[in-house]
């Protein structure tokens, strides 16, 4: 089955899972979207959709908005999946609710918190400054979850095999 892996990231760690999920799949039937470098493509050729996106001061990208609001018709004909990555373990419930419309979320097969990473090589000065004062954290960590990546991927292919 051929999947579109559509995401927006704004320090690497979105594509970082975005690519682990593609290998899982296989890399021959997945095909990644960065919404940064390709807004437009097309999904007719697609059966599974997943989307991806990050949270950065409480709100997952403009880049991912913008884009399932304008294909919402589209994205409920096809097999979804939906990821998000984020920090705040506690605040991720609500986060991914805010993320993404109560109408994806529902249709999604699968959706997950896949956690997330502070990565202070990528920031710029005020995104340092903005991490440590609230997350009180002064250098980079990853809280990548990897068995929610494999939860994500093993309800994925189950729920095509039945």
């Amino acid at each position: 089955m051929r999947t579109a892996i559509v995401y927006a990231s704004k320090h690497g760690t979105t594509e970082k899972v975005a690519r682990q999920i593609q290998q899982n799949l296989g890399e021959d039937k997945v095909q990644l979207f960065n919404l940064k470098n390709n807004p437009k493509f097309d999904l007719s050729h697609f059966e599974q959709v997943i989307l991806g996106g990050s949270i950065h001061a409480g709100q997952i990208q403009k880049r991912m908005k913008d884009y399932y609001q304008k294909n919402v018709p589209e994205l409920l004909e096809k097999r979804l999946g939906l990821f998000l990555c984020c920090m705040h373990e506690e605040e991720a419930k609500n986060q991914f609710k805010n993320a993404y419309p109560e109408i994806l979320r529902n249709h999604a097969i699968s959706s997950k918190v896949m956690g997330g990473e502070f990565r202070f090589d990528k920031m710029n000065f005020f995104e340092r400054a903005i991490v440590k004062k609230i997350a009180g954290i002064s250098e980079s960590v990853s809280k990548i979850d990897d068995a929610k990546i494999q939860e994500f991927l093993t309800e994925m292919k189950n729920e095509y095999q039945s």
